[in-house]
């Protein structure tokens, strides 16, 4: 239950949170005491009543004073009213008109509106209740509402009903009507009116909240059904809730749906003092109520105050609500999620903190989500749940390197690096990498398999790899067995690209990841002489990998077979074409002359499917392998040479022939389109048979005379075709050149003709459309009188450039 302390000294009073230290129940409000000016008022003076506007509050005194005060509780104007007690201030609307009603008138309400012209009405209560309004005389008219129950203690006015308390009971007057419509009576006639007063509060328009003694009910006016009229009022009044409390109520305010409910207690009544006030919120119920907070209040003086002593009032446009007692003057007010957060942290509930700070960072304004987070991680250190604060460290830290650092080191100081290595940022924000390395010696030192897994985990530019690499290897020299270590440091040199140490140390510990190794970074040619190893300690992994990858491994053993002998592995010759050319292209070409088994097919096949071989590629072929096949025959050779159109081929032919009759006869009767048949004639011997001499050279004598009436012909077309063209381009430069202001300079780019046509200037346009200003021209060329365009001439345009001149 909350308290509000008193007996501070004067610069040191303010109010505690509304709160036992051993509660678990957070309360619902926050209460401070109003300062400044009123300290000093009611030092020397008792506050009796005050009423609440948003810009301002009215305070009524004992002595007869009002004063208005800002929000904070500073004298913005004083009055000195009467010389007795205020018993009632009334605002309108606006602020602008202010009622007041000392002891001897007892309470006045002024109309909502009052401001405004239509409105000028208000109403005191005494032994009658009269209302006031102006006439059209603008005079005052007074009229009685009620009279003869007794004293009136309370009145109120909201929108058109006015409701007041006297003797008997409540009444609610409709002032648009002019009719009363109800009578609430008053449940426990025992009580002394002026000593226990009635409470009246309107929530809204149409809803009266009603407390006198222990009794509490809430009225709603409700439209009277027209059938049921008759001679009654319009409007009628229905209980929605009733209940009784177990304390004296000296004020109600709405809070939503729920009730405030300011309560005067007395501890016995055999003694001769009260008990410390309670403010409660409680959720109303038909014929019943539920507390929902209770909290008691330590107000000055609280001993020496009876039940009439105390007001509540409260501020529609806030939450906001006012304990006035005659020595005292409390705020309370609803928590806000900052005040949340202050229990939480309070009752060390860091993580119910942090999740609400997260939730509504946007509104917090004294708390920081990072501070917040920073206390529930030294909270879990302190309990020595170092892997949770760890943790923790990921989500409040973020990418706030500063932090990290400080932490790494308080973990270190504490001996718990292990705990916060596995959460060590590792993506975008990276710590420097002194503190990596700090981490990984820690764990070498300590836990070589917690060393071997950060290695894993981690990428290696976290940290100086060489730096590690030498701890490794200083510890090895007191342990050079160890599998992990060993292990470990073989993926150290595999990150800095040493895998030839990395595969000799697997295959040292005969480590499953050596075939990883192997593939991944393509070191078959390291493996060449260790393949019975690697058989040796896993067959099948071996034999996988050999199968997988045998065009790696097998082109040295097919190259040093060759070289031994080339006949052996003929079989193979065909698929060395394919590894020569993928993984061992300077011996291609070699192979490629040596070897006599490699069919022509394949090599044709090979040459069409990668065009970028080398240009001697097809010649060794056809030398080493096309014709010393016994087997081809000669029309098929002179349709390939006739494809590659090599004259050293062709050569290479007739000199392979010339001692074959039938091969000279074929070439006779052949090679006149291609070769010149002279070539082959003066080399044959003399007294040398050949089959169809005769029918040969008539051949290529029909065959010369072919070609000279194609060269003939083609030089007709030739000449008629350069002849047109050269009509056409004459006619094209021949032709005018539009210049215009549009139209610039190549070379100084400003506008070619100027802007003054009077003045004499010169212009050169190229056939090319280039145009320049004579004075811009470049120096001639090395042809005397030739002027060529330079930027064509850039592009090797050459002199079909010409040049037009303009003058003026």
């Amino acid at each position: 239950m909350a308290e509000v302390e008193e007996g501070r000294k004067p610069s040191e009073e303010s109010t505690d949170e509304s709160e036992e230290e051993d509660s678990e129940e957070e309360p619902k409000l926050k209460y401070e005491r109003l300062f400044n000016g009123v300290t000093e008022i009611l030092q020397k003076d008792a506050a009796s009543c005050m009423t609440v506007h948003d810009k301002f509050l009215a305070l009524g005194t004992h002595f007869g004073k009002v004063f208005l005060l800002d929000i904070q509780g500073n004298v913005t104007q004083r009055f000195e009213i009467s010389s007795v007690k205020i018993n009632q201030i009334s605002l309108d609307e606006s602020g602008e008109h202010v009622g007041i009603c000392s002891e001897d008138g007892k309470v006045v309400a002024l109309h909502p509106q009052f401001t405004k012209s239509n409105y000028k009405q208000f109403v005191t209560g005494g032994n009658k209740l009269l209302l006031y309004e102006k006439n059209w005389l603008n005079r005052w008219k007074t009229s009685v509402l009620h009279e003869g129950e007794g004293s009136i203690t309370n009145v109120q006015w909201r929108a058109n009903l006015i409701a007041w308390a006297n003797n008997v009971g409540v009444k609610i007057y409709d002032i648009s009507t002019k009719q009363r419509i109800t009578n609430v009576l008053r449940d426990n006639v025992s009580l002394r009116p002026d000593m226990y007063p009635c409470s009246l509060c309107w929530k809204d328009n149409t809803t009266l909240i009603v407390g006198w003694g222990t009794s509490i009910k809430i009225c709603v006016v409700k439209e009277r059904n027209p059938t049921e009229m008759r001679d009654l009022p319009s409007r009628y009044v229905e209980i929605v809730s009733a209940f009784e409390t177990e304390f004296f109520i000296s004020g109600l305010a709405p809070l939503a749906d729920q009730l405030v409910a300011l309560y005067f207690v007395k501890e016995n009544p055999d003694h001769m003092f009260c008990a410390r006030p309670r403010l409660d919120i409680i959720q109303p119920l038909p014929e019943s109520c539920e507390e929902i907070s209770s909290d008691a209040l330590t107000v000055r003086n609280f001993k020496d105050n009876e039940c009439r002593d105390y007001r509540l009032v409260h501020s529609e446009g806030e939450s906001l609500f006012y304990i006035i007692s005659p020595k005292d003057i409390v705020v309370a007010k609803e928590r806000d999620q900052d005040d949340h957060i202050d229990w939480l942290l309070a009752k060390k509930k860091y993580e119910e903190a942090l999740m609400a700070a997260e939730i509504s960072f946007k509104n917090i304004k004294r708390h920081d989500v990072q501070k917040i987070g920073m206390s529930y991680i030294n909270h879990l250190v302190e309990k020595g749940d170092y892997d949770s604060a760890a943790r923790k460290c990921q989500k409040v830290l973020g990418k706030n390197m500063e932090l990290w650092e400080n932490e790494v080191y308080r973990f270190k100081t504490i001996g718990q690096l292990k705990a916060i290595s596995q959460y060590l940022p590792r993506g975008d924000l990276r710590l420097r990498p002194a503190i990596y390395e700090m981490i990984l010696h820690e764990f070498l030192r300590t836990d070589y398999e917690g060393f071997a897994t950060l290695i894993r985990e981690w990428p290696g530019e976290l940290y100086n790899n060489n730096a590690i690499v030498q701890a490794v290897t200083d510890h090895l020299k007191r342990d050079p067995t160890n599998s992990t270590l060993l292990t470990t440091l073989a993926e150290l040199y595999t990150y800095d690209q040493r895998y030839d140490r990395a595969l000799e140390i697997y295959l040292r510990l005969r480590h499953k990841d050596v075939y990883q190794l192997i593939h991944k970074h393509n070191l078959f040619s390291s493996i060449e002489d260790k393949i019975v190893l690697l058989m040796d300690f896993d067959r099948e992994k071996a034999v996988d990998m050999l199968l997988d990858n045998e065009d790696k491994i097998s082109v040295s053993y097919l190259h040093k077979l060759f070289k031994r002998d080339h006949h052996k592995g003929q079989k193979y010759h065909e698929r060395q074409i394919g590894l020569y050319a993928e993984y061992d292209r300077p011996n291609l070409l070699p192979f490629l002359r040596d070897s006599t088994h490699c069919p022509l097919e394949k090599v044709q096949f090979f040459t069409f499917l990668n065009p970028n071989t080398h240009p001697n590629f097809l010649k060794f072929v056809s030398r080493g392998t096309l014709w010393r096949r016994p087997s081809s025959s000669l029309q098929m050779i002179m349709e390939e040479l006739e494809d590659q159109d090599d004259g050293e081929l062709w050569e290479d032919l007739i000199s392979y022939s010339i001692d074959k009759p039938p091969f000279i006869t074929g070439l006779l009767n052949n090679i006149g389109t291609h070769v010149d048949p002279i070539l082959l004639i003066h080399r044959i011997k003399e007294g040398m048979e050949i089959p169809n001499l005769r029918d040969s050279l008539v051949k290529i004598l029909q065959d010369y005379n072919l070609q000279i009436l194609l060269r003939e012909g083609c030089k007709k077309i030739l000449v008629a075709d350069s002849l047109s063209l050269l009509q056409k381009m004459h006619r094209t430069q021949m032709r005018g050149v539009r210049v215009d202001e549009e139209n610039i300079c190549e070379s100084c780019h400003a506008t070619i003709l100027p802007s003054d046509m009077a003045k004499p200037f010169g212009v050169v346009v190229f056939h090319c459309r280039h145009m320049f200003h004579k004075e811009c021209l470049p120096s001639p060329g090395t042809i005397p009188g030739v002027q060529f365009c330079n930027i064509c001439s850039a592009k090797r345009r050459g002199p079909g450039s010409g040049i037009l001149e303009m003058k003026k």
